[in-house]
């Protein structure tokens, strides 16, 4: 049964979802602020390439004011960390008082903001190893399917429905922390070295030196983890790092991206929200901290 969903963004993952529910029959609508990507929407709409390099386009329904999507029942949050109060400040107008907002989103503190502005009942967590790469604005290439884990929720039925109807790989989990530890490992391993050597997230094993420090990356963020509390969905950290890298060899990374062409970067979410809780824990982590400073200093740059 078709299904009204609201998407938080118009960036690389967000198309991708747009694209996929809209082909499914779902009538779908973004949310966002930037210019030129809700131009293309509205003009062509969600555009998606596949492997062959065929272009198929979707309708959606793309605004930056929220009162033309008001009433929804079901939101999925796919902004950039650093924009999650502007979208949670959105929703607050626009999600009905009984729907419900899934934040997919990358870092720590996301579910926490978005709790502050629309309360513990209308929020749910969620991660996603799907990919997509932004190659311009309203069109993007898929990265491979991966999977979407969200929380168990009283709410998450009709969403549960749609993203099932639209051939997402979807699992309900009871722990959905433990998996965004897991992402926030990877991630803080992964992203900021191939963000700062510009390279796809295979080549990190070719490297001796960035290896070794790929590794630990990973060891310093199971370490605040274990200290949080949090049991990890993987044993090791950097036998975990290493083969998302060897299964994602091609893929460049959503910070990669976000440097090349100059935008924020979600740094401060991953690597410093490792930092920080490390600091809490007395637990030291330099090679976060490094790679926090050299990211902000190559963005800065940028700019």
């Amino acid at each position: 049964m078709s299904q009204n969903i609201l998407l938080v963004g118009t960036g690389a993952l967000a198309t991708l979802f747009a694209a996929r529910l809209s082909e499914a029959g779902h009538f779908v609508s973004m949310l966002g602020t930037w210019k030129h990507g809700l131009h293309a929407l509205q003009q062509n709409g969600a555009r998606i390439l596949d492997a062959n390099g065929n272009e198929r386009a979707y309708k959606v329904h793309a605004t930056d004011d929220p009162r033309e999507v008001e009433g929804a029942k079901v939101a999925i949050v796919l902004v950039k960390s650093w924009q999650t109060e502007r979208a949670a400040y959105q929703l607050k107008q626009s999600l009905s008082s009984d729907g419900l907002a899934v934040t997919l989103q990358n870092g720590l503190g996301n579910r926490e903001t978005l709790i502050h502005n629309l309360g513990p009942a209308r929020v749910a967590l969620g991660i996603t190893t799907t990919g997509a790469t932004l190659l311009g604005p309203g069109l993007v290439k898929a990265g491979g399917d991966g999977v979407i884990s969200i929380e168990r929720h009283q709410a998450l039925g009709p969403l549960e429905t749609v993203l099932r109807s639209s051939n997402f790989n979807l699992q309900i989990v009871d722990d959905a922390e433990s998996l965004i530890w897991g992402k926030l490992v990877i991630n803080a391993a992964i992203n900021p070295l191939t963000a700062l050597l510009r390279v796809p997230n295979g080549e990190l094993l070719s490297h001796p030196k960035a290896r070794k420090m790929m590794g630990a990356l990973a060891r310093e963020a199971a370490e605040v983890a274990e200290a949080e509390h949090v049991h990890l969905p993987f044993n090791n950290p950097v036998s975990a790092v290493e083969d998302v890298a060897r299964q994602t060899a091609m893929n460049h990374s959503s910070m990669f991206q976000d440097v090349s062409r100059g935008a924020p970067t979600e740094i401060d979410a991953i690597c410093g929200a490792v930092m920080k809780r490390g600091e809490k824990h007395g637990i030291r982590t330099p090679y976060n901290k490094a790679c926090w400073t050299m990211v902000h200093a190559t963005a800065g740059m940028a700019g």
